[in-house]
């Protein structure tokens, strides 16, 4: 079935999960015999992804953990919304014009995903749509040091093969909004991602320091970077140039200056088949292969390890509120809408 061929979206309401820090959890289950998807209240959080394989056989291949404590007590983002700006604003300080706002510092001094309350920990109100969920968040002024009331929408939507996500946001005052989904994928529930090949057609990288913290772009051309080709992780993972981050953590820029929807990744499993290819319309996508994964709980009780699965995130691009020479403007303004749209799409071969 293609992205233009549409099937019933059936909706299960399950079992709410008990929030340690008071009230319930909603769960809701929404299947079209091709794709299915279980989504949380807590954080938006993805918490399965069911798709076929070669052989029709449709399996889960997002990681996650079983309960709310479990997903409270990890800070891998596991299926999570990051925001209200995903990935790293260094210093924890955004300036607008003369206004100097001192943002939640949860990473070595700077602001990642949001702070330590960021939207991954925010119990978002769910309701359902005819061919999906949209959830609503409202962001105060000064939740985690951000400016102005943040009003959010995300629809999960599934047509075909095709899963949408796409979210719409809007501020009373100048505020930089980068929202991303921060699903894990395992195409063939590995123990690793080794055997997956990997293809990123974009031929710049930010240059990142030991936090993350960009302070230039390269030319993937000749270096460990470069993902125009299919790439099997395994050949990858260890090479010299990505020592310092254990594995790929960085944000490759998309040539996208219009914002159309666009392909941008092709991920493929020769054991299972399945292969995923992600269209967006975001300057930038962060490719990381779960470098620091290891410890977190999964489920059934399982420890989850390094490179048990990788993250394609589309996004504005990290500390670009502090570095207005990178591509795309962050800051929204009042009367102004923040617009994400992604298109993650699922064959096989």
């Amino acid at each position: 079935m293609n992205q233009g061929q549409s099937a019933t979206v059936r909706f299960s309401v399950l079992e709410p999960w008990q929030d340690p820090r008071g009230g319930e959890i909603e769960r809701i289950r929404l299947d079209n015999g091709i794709l299915a998807l279980e989504v949380l209240s807590l954080g938006g959080i993805i918490r399965s992804l069911w798709s076929p394989d070669r052989e029709g056989n449709r399996a889960n291949i997002v990681l996650g953990t079983d309960s709310a404590a479990a997903y409270l007590a990890q800070t891998a983002h596991l299926g999570a919304v990051a925001g209200r700006y995903s990935n790293r604003i260094a210093n924890s300080r955004i300036n607008w014009q003369n206004h100097s706002y001192q943002l939640d510092n949860n990473f070595h001094g700077h602001c990642l995903h949001g702070g330590h309350e960021g939207f991954s920990r925010k119990l978002w109100h769910m309701g359902t749509l005819p061919d999906g969920l949209r959830l609503t968040l409202n962001s105060p002024n000064g939740d985690m040091g951000f400016p102005g009331n943040c009003q959010v929408q995300l629809d999960y939507r599934l047509a075909g093969n095709n899963l949408y996500v796409e979210f719409v946001a809007a501020t009373d005052a100048p505020c930089p909004i980068s929202l991303t989904q921060h699903s894990y994928f395992n195409l063939d529930g590995s123990a690793d991602i080794r055997q997956q090949q990997v293809q990123l057609t974009a031929d710049k990288v930010l240059l990142p320091d030991e936090l993350g913290i960009p302070h230039g772009t390269m030319m993937v051309a000749n270096s460990a970077f470069d993902l125009r080709g299919p790439v099997s992780l395994g050949e990858r993972l260890q090479h010299p140039e990505l020592a310092a981050t254990k594995g790929y953590d960085h944000c490759y820029i998309v040539d996208n200056p219009q914002g159309t929807l666009q392909q941008v990744a092709t991920v493929h499993s020769p054991l299972s088949g399945r292969q995923l290819t992600l269209h967006t319309n975001q300057p930038g996508v962060q490719f990381y292969t779960a470098n620091f994964l290891g410890g977190t709980t999964g489920r059934r009780g399982s420890i989850l390890q390094d490179h048990q699965g990788w993250c394609l995130e589309p996004q504005m691009l990290p500390d670009s509120p502090n570095q207005p020479l990178l591509p795309g403007n962050p800051w929204v303004l009042p009367g102004q809408t923040y617009h994400h749209i992604s298109r993650y799409e699922f064959t096989t071969s």
